[in-house]
């Protein structure tokens, strides 16, 4: 089963007990593709993203690579807004994210994932 979103704006947090409560960093994605296998297996991508607030620069490093996240997003097409809420949970990062710098200095991330659990629909 294929999901998609376009522009989502995505909350990142670092998977810790006790939870986190304030993310380290939120972003702003071209395109958000996740697939759920029939064995229930959830792998993904963030295209294009780029930092609203805080700083996804450990995502880019080996240590961050190997750290656990939880993504949350809300869902714009989803009609009762109390159920547009999204989260993966337990997402690494399949390899080092890529930081691309444009023209003007601005730099875009993209990077391929696998999550232990989703809340998608």
């Amino acid at each position: 089963m294929e999901f998609a979103w376009n522009k989502p704006v995505l909350t990142i947090y670092k998977q810790r007990r006790p939870a986190e409560r304030e993310p380290f960093a939120v972003v702003r994605a071209k395109k958000l593709n996740v697939s759920k296998s029939t064995d229930g297996d959830l792998t993904g991508s963030i295209t294009d993203f780029f930092e609203l607030m805080g700083t996804v620069n450990c995502l880019t490093s080996k240590e961050g690579a190997e750290d656990r996240y939880i993504v949350c997003w809300f869902d714009d097409n989803e009609e009762d807004q109390n159920l547009a809420g999204r989260r993966l949970t337990g997402v690494t990062f399949s390899s080092q994210v890529e930081c691309k710098l444009d023209a003007k200095d601005k730099r875009t991330y993209n990077g391929s994932f696998k999550a232990e659990h989703g809340k998608l629909t």
